[in-house]
């Protein structure tokens, strides 16, 4: 059902941005490099740092365990533990072991991922919503033997009306990624006031306007072929000529591109609009060298953001 105080813990330990570590998807990233990129994050003045996971590939948790030793204040967050990658017994298991041993460094965002990910494991996909509060439900249901008594912050992918209402019933809050300022007041008013908003913003950062909006151009025309994104954009009032021809005006609302101030900016547009964090998300595909490159550029244009 969710908990004040976790949530009030984790909103002052994530603090307003943080970012996210690109994943290369064609090499494993070595974990001596992974480390030492953590290490410059802090150093450059990020408090958060948030993973991904793909099944069949990385454990998320295992990858933060990792982190976490590495580090002595960086909060991590996965973003997001996918549901078909564990039953949610060993997840929540997992979870209560890296909050007992870095207390109010961990966030736990779970996903429902793809169908294509369920088929990988053997289970048919069904309804996202159904598959999440059973996920939900089954976490919170009787373990043998017992896990730490270590509470955590327990946050649910929702780019949805449904699943924004599930997280506001079932978790301590949502953590939607992809959608402008405008969806991220509209998550804001489903959640109410006392849960926790974790908003993923997309960003292409580079020192060329145009080419870097090209390229956020190239990542809206990529959401739009997938359904739900193109209903969920439909819904924020752009027409149906904005959406055909990929507009300036749809590309610059819904992701952050360009120079440190211009990211700076957007990332402010979500805070004002009822986000609690802003995770900075580089584009699927982000060599990993480049993207800690990216962020410390980034890093002094975040500083004054609250």
């Amino acid at each position: 059902m969710g908990n004040n105080a976790v949530v009030d813990a984790a909103r002052r330990a994530l603090g307003p941005v943080g970012i996210a570590l690109a994943a290369s998807l064609t090499s494993p990233i070595d974990i001596d490099g992974q480390r030492a990129a953590v290490v410059r994050l802090d150093s450059a003045g990020y408090r958060t740092v948030w993973t991904n996971e793909t099944v069949g590939g990385k454990d998320a948790l295992v990858q933060l365990a990792v982190l976490l030793a590495a580090t002595r204040r960086t909060v991590f967050g996965t973003g997001i533990a996918n549901v078909w990658a564990r039953e949610p017994e060993t997840l929540h298991g997992a979870a209560s072991v890296l909050a007992q041993a870095y207390p109010g460094r961990f966030v736990l965002g779970i996903g429902g991922g793809y169908p294509q990910q369920a088929a990988a494991t053997g289970r048919e996909f069904g309804s996202p919503l159904s598959k999440m509060r059973d996920y939900l439900d089954r976490m919170d249901g009787p373990t043998m033997p017992p896990t730490p008594d270590a509470p955590y912050p327990r946050i649910i992918a929702a780019n949805g009306p449904k699943m924004l209402a599930l997280a506001g019933e079932l978790a301590d809050g949502a953590l939607p990624a992809g959608g402008p300022p405008a969806f991220t007041a509209q998550a804001r008013q489903v959640l109410g006031p006392d849960k926790l908003l974790v908003v993923g913003l997309t960003m292409v950062p580079g020192s060329d306007p145009a080419r870097a909006r090209q390229g956020a151009r190239e990542r809206v025309s990529a959401g739009l072929a997938q359904p739900w994104f193109a209903a969920a954009v439909a819904r924020l009032g752009f027409s149906e000529q904005e959406i055909a021809e990929v507009s300036d005006r749809l590309v610059d609302t819904m992701i952050a591109h360009g120079e440190p101030a211009a990211i700076a900016a957007k990332a402010g547009e979500h805070l004002a609009a009822g986000a609690d964090h802003v995770a900075l998300l580089p584009p699927i595909g982000t060599d990993f060298a480049t993207g800690v490159d990216q962020a410390e550029w980034l890093a002094p244009a975040l500083r004054d953001l609250h």
